[in-house]
């Protein structure tokens, strides 16, 4: 049976999780908090992982030559063009959002939830860089309003982190999950699909790896081949197989369906930036897509969690 809280989809979205947790539609505002990444400045590499782009994952995400105040109401001013919108999430998106001085940290987080309208921070960042003075200001703060720690997973195989150059291990983010478990901070797990050397079977062992940790929310990303990284290189070197759309949102469907009925789903696709997207060109038409998995939901008569266990 479809779970009630599914609102009218056949998952929980993150639309439907954040009306019944904060009562109204609530948008997110890209923030820049001025970080860097260890994969970049040196401490464990300078090439950064192969797929990120030039701006560290948060191409939407503000230039940090203003404050955070400012950003955000540059970010509302945008927003509220479009919808009358009055709620927001504060997203620390670019780089690693937890590599820095804790002073800065505790200033840019602090500022961040002092605005009124906003509800909550949600902080990008590597389960390697939550180190015990950090778990506890982020504790302290989700004491204020709630806070969301996104990390990168991508793939529990620790040979693909290896030719991915992540410097990262399924093992560092388990114990992450669990350091913020203990502490009461939700986890938004991301997860690429489709990448190079992995077959189906590896990207549901993913899966089925993070449905059964104490994990809130998982973003599910399609590969997009960017350009400028070292990703980009190799794909037009050795060109690589990446998923077709139909292909796609079917095993989008065989992911959900593995899933915990009480997982928020943030994302289902993803949308990379037009300017340096190299493939595959029809995720750019994120409505098509998300249209086709709701209608391929209802035509295979499924839904999240259907298959978990």
């Amino acid at each position: 049976m479809i779970p009630h809280h599914f609102g009218d989809k056949r998952y929980h979205s993150l639309n439907e999780h954040c009306k019944q947790t904060f009562g109204d539609k609530v948008y997110r505002l890209s923030l820049n908090a001025g970080c860097t990444c260890p994969n970049r400045d040196g401490s464990l590499s300078t090439g950064g992982c192969t797929f990120c782009s030039e701006g560290g994952s948060g191409d939407f995400a503000a230039c940090y030559d203003v404050s955070i105040s400012a950003q955000i109401a540059e970010a509302k001013t945008h927003i509220q063009q479009k919808t009358d919108c009055k709620k927001f999430i504060a997203y620390f998106q670019a780089y690693t959002n937890t590599y820095a001085p804790l002073s800065h940290l505790r200033r840019i987080y602090t500022e961040a939830l002092s605005e009124p309208d906003v509800v909550a921070l949600s902080i990008g960042t590597r389960c390697d860089c939550l180190s015990e003075e950090v778990l506890n200001l982020l504790e302290e703060l989700s004491q204020i309003k709630p806070v969301w720690v996104e990390l990168g997973l991508q793939t529990i195989h620790n040979e693909t982190h290896a030719k991915l150059n992540t410097h990262t291990t399924v093992e560092q983010f388990d114990q992450a999950v669990s350091q913020l478990h203990a502490r009461a901070i939700p986890v938004i797990a991301h997860v690429i699909l489709g990448l190079p050397g992995e077959t189906k079977e590896m990207m549901l062992e993913t899966i089925s790896h993070i449905a059964h940790l104490p994990i809130d929310g998982v973003k599910l990303q399609l590969l997009h081949i960017l350009k400028g990284t070292t990703l980009a290189f190799e794909y037009e070197t050795q060109p690589f197989p990446l998923f077709e759309l139909e292909e796609y949102c079917d095993f989008v469907i065989d992911c959900l369906e593995l899933l915990p009925p009480h997982m928020v789903i943030h994302r289902l696709t993803g949308d990379g930036p037009r300017k340096l997207l190299i493939a595959p060109l029809w995720s750019t038409d994120k409505k098509r897509v998300l249209n086709t998995i709701n209608k391929r939901l209802k035509e295979r008569n499924t839904w999240q969690g259907r298959l978990y266990y």
